[in-house]
């Protein structure tokens, strides 16, 4: 879907007539999480957002798995597979599956991890464990209440922060702010923008960490990139992010497209798309995520450049005693209740 433009304003006539549904849709999610999960045996580390649309969770998600590595740990995504016909459990095989499938995000994020897509979370847990996880990393799935969750990070893009507050559909929160910040381990904020200071300082009052990253671009990514004149399209969460990324990192960006999240692009818009570029002569560039979804599609034409970038963290050292002090707690409790 795309997100609809008076989530980010203020106020709004569309958001005050909605009202009535998101408390609704709120006091129902509220409830949700307040169940006791199921304990996987391992430590689990949720990656997620207050909200709907994208934030940067994949990316935080790739940075994890870098630092578990570091750490002596074996860690095993585990998805919904949002976007895929497959309910699963099933483990991501480039070679057999597509984004069709699994989903976008699982088919990029299993080039450098094992990713575990299960509709049913339950079994996604058996199956990871089956690849020799030592620690699951959920993708999404903080308002979930399937599983327990020994850390929950929660990740907010700086620029946009949580639009007008409201409980979806009168705004982009997926349950009410307060009991979503209740069970925050901690906040991870993208970016130098100052919209989610708010939601900084209410983390603060409860003495939990916020961590403050930034995306990078790929150095081989951006070297194909520089001095072309490009055209940039995009079907994520925020594709102005990504537009206003490649600017920033020195892009020359003649012309933008964005889709919908998660967008599964047509032959004929994938045919406008190369001839809008001949006819100017432009480089077509994309996200990894959305090239992913073109991966082998029948007329997708050669030269589209994905621009890779990865997420870094401001203090690294502080992620990494965050997170294990995480996991050492998550295994004395379980020790302890043995």
């Amino acid at each position: 879907m795309r997100e609809p433009a008076f989530w980010y304003r203020p106020r709004s006539l569309q958001s005050y007539a909605l009202w009535p549904l998101g408390a609704l849709y709120g006091a129902i999610t509220a409830r949700r999480m307040l169940r006791q999960g199921f304990d996987a045996g391992i430590p689990v580390i949720c990656v997620g957002n207050y909200h709907v649309g994208g934030a940067g969770k994949t990316p935080t998600v790739l940075a994890l798995t870098k630092l578990l590595r570091e750490l002596g740990e074996t860690p095993v995504v585990l998805s919904r597979g949002y976007g895929g016909r497959l309910k699963g459990p099933v483990v991501v095989d480039r070679a057999r599956h597509d984004a069709s499938d699994v989903g976008d995000e699982p088919l990029m994020m299993s080039r450098d991890v094992p990713v575990a897509v299960a509709r049913d979370r339950l079994d996604g847990v058996a199956l990871a464990k089956s690849q020799g996880a030592t620690v699951i990393l959920m993708d999404d799935g903080f308002q979930n209440p399937a599983l327990f969750k020994d850390a929950s990070l929660i990740v907010i893009d700086g620029e946009r922060g949580l639009g007008n507050g409201k409980v979806f559909p009168a705004g982009p929160l997926r349950a009410p702010l307060e009991v979503q910040l209740a069970r925050t381990d901690a906040l991870v904020l993208i970016g130098d923008g100052n919209a989610a200071n708010d939601v900084a300082a209410e983390i603060a009052k409860r003495n939990k960490p916020e961590l403050r990253a930034r995306l990078k671009p790929d150095a081989a990514s951006l070297a194909q990139l520089l001095g072309k004149r490009v055209f940039a399209f995009a079907g994520i969460g925020d594709p102005e992010r990504f537009f206003r990324t490649l600017r920033a990192s020195g892009v020359e960006v003649a012309r933008t497209r964005a889709f919908a999240d998660h967008h599964m692009f047509s032959q004929d818009e994938i045919a406008a798309l190369a001839a809008d570029a001949q006819r100017e002569q432009l480089t077509l560039v994309t996200t990894e995520k959305d090239l992913a979804r073109l991966r082998g599609r029948e007329g997708v034409p050669d030269g589209i450049v994905p621009f890779a970038v990865r997420l870094e963290f401001d203090d690294p050292a502080k992620l990494r005693q965050l997170i294990g002090d995480h996991l050492y707690r998550a295994r004395e409790r379980r020790f302890s209740a043995r």
